[in-house]
């Protein structure tokens, strides 16, 4: 059973307790069985969103008005969800967390069609939602965007045609839409950005390209040839797409760091339990105390992630508009501490830790990625810095 004594911290409503209980044996039942299935990700992928969205834990992922549990997203929800799945498997918090990624752009912009069309059978499981931002040449730099949409007036209304090439998209090659960024023009940089919702099977629209990492997920490159998309998919109004993007992200920023700590929580308990049943020397190795030391150092770090992740998730909860400093340092402090407690349970497992299927060496492989996705360490820490100035400005 998982240390819950988190949850008696004045973050959380008897709701959240409950939750948690509830998701973790969920979980135990119905994830822990697949944890370390890697053969057919598109099928598991797939398989992990029907589940979820029957079980409904995805109404957690979409607002009231599209059949979702809370009038707005309760970002600790997430959080406490995303945190338990990635304990027991990296594709299923993926599953979860992109169907809330893939929408949550059209919860907060769309109009009323867009939201009832895609959101509400997102929280059904019925259909896959992806987010579209990087390009080959500017993961991090949004503003040096290069897909464009142009407005067009076909005679039957307007549309916007769009060309360019979108990369690092998880889901691309299974979702059933994506959130779209491109360059309509409004001003330089990345005031000149909009948002689209763009269906998979839109003419003009390519799966150019699958991408196999390290911890397989579903991830791809996407080409637009001349793809045409009514204005009426615009999320937002012309040159909104820099807000919309941040919007989003503020609000999963933290749910990513969330997802290490539920890494970093397996890890620990993984190298406590090798630790307490391995001997060397004639002792066990928990009573040595460079191994004491180790264990004492994860859950120092296991904790204060929590403590970040949790007080932006409770910031953003209590009704502030943006939480950009919050959640950066959240996800920098818990992705950064989750590898190293990760590392650390590798190498108190000694050469099984880096044996392939092991349990700790799944869990190397699965953090690594979250130092760079919805914007690397290095990006987070001019985010905290630049707030940090931007803060000091009346002292």
């Amino acid at each position: 059973m998982p240390d819950r004594s988190y949850l008696d911290w004045p973050f959380f409503d008897p709701a959240h307790r409950e939750l948690a209980d509830a998701i973790d044996s969920w979980a135990a039942d119905e994830i822990a069985p697949h944890e370390d299935q890697e053969d057919d990700v598109d099928a598991l992928a797939r398989s992990f969103v029907e589940k979820l969205g029957k079980a409904g834990w995805l109404e957690y992922c979409v607002p009231a008005d599209c059949g979702g549990k809370f009038e707005t997203l309760d970002v600790r929800s997430l959080c406490l969800i995303r945190e338990t799945l990635a304990r027991y498997s990296g594709l299923a918090d993926f599953a979860f967390a992109m169907q809330g990624l893939g929408s949550a752009s059209i919860s907060l912009f769309g109009s009323d069609a867009l939201k009832q069309k895609y959101v509400t059978d997102v929280g059904r499981g019925k259909r896959i939602g992806a987010f579209a931002l990087s390009e080959p040449a500017g993961g991090s730099d949004v503003a040096n965007m290069t897909t464009e949409a142009r407005p067009y007036d076909n005679g039957d209304g307007d549309t916007y045609i769009l060309n360019g090439t979108k990369t690092w998209i998880s889901n691309g090659g299974i979702a059933d839409q994506y959130v779209v960024f491109a360059r309509t023009g409004e001003a330089p940089g990345a005031k000149g950005l909009s948002a689209f919702v763009v269906d998979a099977d839109n003419p003009g629209l390519e799966i150019s390209e699958r991408i196999d990492v390290i911890a397989p997920h579903p991830l791809g490159t996407i080409t637009f040839t001349d793809c045409r998309v009514p204005a009426s998919h615009r999320l937002g109004e012309p040159g909104d797409g820099f807000k919309v993007s941040m919007s989003t992200l503020d609000i999963f920023r933290a749910t990513v760091g969330a997802s290490a700590l539920g890494f970093a929580r397996r890890a620990l308990d993984e190298a406590i339990a090798r630790a307490k049943a391995r001997e060397a020397f004639g002792q066990h190795l928990s009573d040595m105390p460079v191994i004491q030391t180790k264990l004492a150092e994860m859950a120092v770090q296991v904790d204060a992630a929590a403590l970040l992740v949790y007080r932006a998730a409770w910031t953003k909860d209590q009704g502030a508009p943006r939480v950009t400093r919050e959640a950066s340092m959240a996800k920098l402090y818990a992705t950064e501490s989750a590898q190293k407690v990760i590392d650390e349970a590798v190498q108190i497992h000694g050469g099984t830790g880096v044996v392939s299927g092991n349990t700790v060496e799944r869990l190397y492989r699965e953090i690594r990625a979250l130092r760079i996705y919805e914007g690397t360490s290095e990006i987070q820490r001019l985010v905290i810095a630049g707030q940090t100035l931007a803060g000091s400005e009346g002292n």
